[in-house]
């Protein structure tokens, strides 16, 4: 009987494809100019319904569409400046929030779908992009299929009618870690190191589900796709998934942004596959400090340059969408810090991870993206870029800027300070205003001469964010002088 459901399940899932990219097609234009998408203007950056747009968060929950309070909590992060959200598609709830239907006698059927899951997985889309809210899904999350998760998982050969350990090579229990990348699921693609004929039974059933989570989503234009969290799945697996997404996107005439998230901050196989990953994940980057290979400080700062080194003349949005601090004992102060870090240097979307491992949308997170946007309405970040080459007199890991150079500059005291802010090729007054990072508040304004180099310091300890922007393309308002 599972030999049968299994050739059922694989028939269904090509109708369901192509039933459902024709309903998508129907959704949307060829054209899909307010989906999001790079910035024409610079790339690096994400526009959205046709004008820049710069991605901030902070959540409960990774997956946000099985929250039960989930429209209050949306409305929570829009009130806070948040317009981005992290959306892995779940399968550790509890049998009744499973993406499958449960029998009766308890067994699931991976032939079947669970209306409840997928109902609220469309609300979600939608509450979203009423918000104006980008939602970035997680196709699989590896710690989903490994130790205790494993144990209630629809596709464990022992809760399901439609294969056994033996036909599908699987086991029934998986103690490895996930990151020892030991489960078969992840090597079901041929090419796979531990990929055998068998597991083609397994691949019909994901193909099933990750054509339902693209048919159901691609109808949205706020949404971005990344197949895994912190993988350490082949490359094999990875590229058959993408190329997956971007085939159903084709024949939905849509156009998607792909990207994989690899564990221990491995980019080159995102970067060096421009056309097929179309943003890159960096969120190793803003890992724990206990993690070997995430940067320390100032560190971020060159690694993250190399990495937009690497992608050459095809420069691409560079996402966080998780600030990752692990119960540290400092660690608001150290989330807040990644935050800013990564965002005058030219992150494209940064996001505060859900607790105990990040701080979610705490109040330093909300004092965090409120200042954030304030900055961004006097320096539109896409315009500037990192030029710690302008500073004087700066300590290590004490302040950052990024610069139109001449017009509009985004400095950052850490822990307040003073440095020399190089001037001597602008000509003319610029003014300067602080943002208080603790409370999200403005905090003060001056008048700054150009032609010299300016010093600059902070109104007190902690951290402090300035926009200064030449007086003659400063708004009406900012052309006022005031005390530093």
């Amino acid at each position: 009987m599972k030999h049968e459901t299994k050739a059922a399940a694989t028939v269904c899932a090509m109708m369901c494809l192509a039933v459902l990219s024709a309903h998508a097609g129907a959704a949307e234009s060829s054209g899909n100019p307010d989906r999001i998408r790079p910035y024409e203007a610079n790339p690096r950056y994400w526009q959205y319904r046709g004008k820049p747009v710069l991605l901030l968060g902070g959540s409960k929950t990774d997956h946000l569409f099985l929250l039960d309070n989930l429209r209050e909590h949306l409305d929570e992060i829009a009130a806070a400046g948040g317009n981005y959200v992290r959306c892995t598609m779940s399968q550790r709830e509890g049998p009744e929030l499973k993406p499958h239907l449960r029998l009766d006698n308890g067994m699931f059927d991976l032939t079947r779908w669970n209306r409840g899951y997928w109902t609220r997985f469309d609300q979600c889309l939608k509450w979203c992009r009423e918000r104006g809210i980008i939602v970035q899904i997680e196709l699989w999350d590896r710690f989903d299929y490994s130790q205790e998760q494993w144990l209630g998982s629809p596709w464990r050969p022992a809760n399901n009618i439609n294969y056994t350990s033996e036909e599908s090579g699987l086991a029934n229990a998986s103690p490895a870690p996930a990151w020892r990348n030991q489960q078969p699921f992840f090597h079901t693609v041929p090419g796979s190191p531990r990929y055998e004929k068998r597991l083609n039974g397994v691949r019909a059933f994901q193909e099933r589900f990750v054509t339902k989570v693209i048919a159901q989503s691609i109808q949205f234009d706020n949404v971005l796709y990344c197949i895994g969290n912190e993988s350490s799945a082949p490359l094999a697996w990875s590229d058959y998934w993408a190329n997956r997404i971007a085939r159903q996107a084709r024949d939905a005439h849509v156009n998607v942004q792909v990207t994989q998230m690899y564990d221990a901050c491995q980019f080159e196989p995102v970067v060096s596959r421009p056309k097929l990953y179309t943003y890159i994940d960096a969120s190793k980057l803003l890992g724990p400090r206990r993690q070997r290979w995430a940067p320390k400080g100032e560190e971020l700062w060159y690694r993250a340059r190399t990495l937009r080194e690497s992608m050459g003349n095809l420069p691409r949005p560079i996402n966080a969408v998780k600030i990752i601090t692990n119960q540290d004992s400092q660690q608001a102060a150290y989330s807040v810090r990644k935050f800013w870090r990564g965002l005058i240097w030219g992150f494209s979307a940064i996001r505060f991870h859900r607790k105990p491992a990040g701080i979610a949308l705490t109040e330093p997170a909300r004092s965090c993206i409120s200042a954030a946007r304030k900055l961004q309405s006097e320096v539109e970040l896409w315009d500037v870029e990192p030029r710690l080459d302008l500073l004087r007199d700066r300590g290590e890991d004490e302040a950052y800027l990024g610069a139109k150079a001449g017009e509009k500059y985004a400095l950052y005291f850490t822990d307040g300070g003073s440095v020399g802010l190089d001037l001597e090729e602008a000509s003319g007054a610029f003014h300067l205003k602080w943002i208080n990072i603790s409370s999200g508040e403005w905090a003060g304004e001056a008048t700054l001469a150009g032609g010299g180099v300016v010093t600059i310091q902070a109104p007190g300890k902690g951290g402090w964010a300035a926009a200064i922007v030449k007086d003659d393309i400063a708004e009406p308002s900012l052309r006022q002088n005031g005390s530093g």
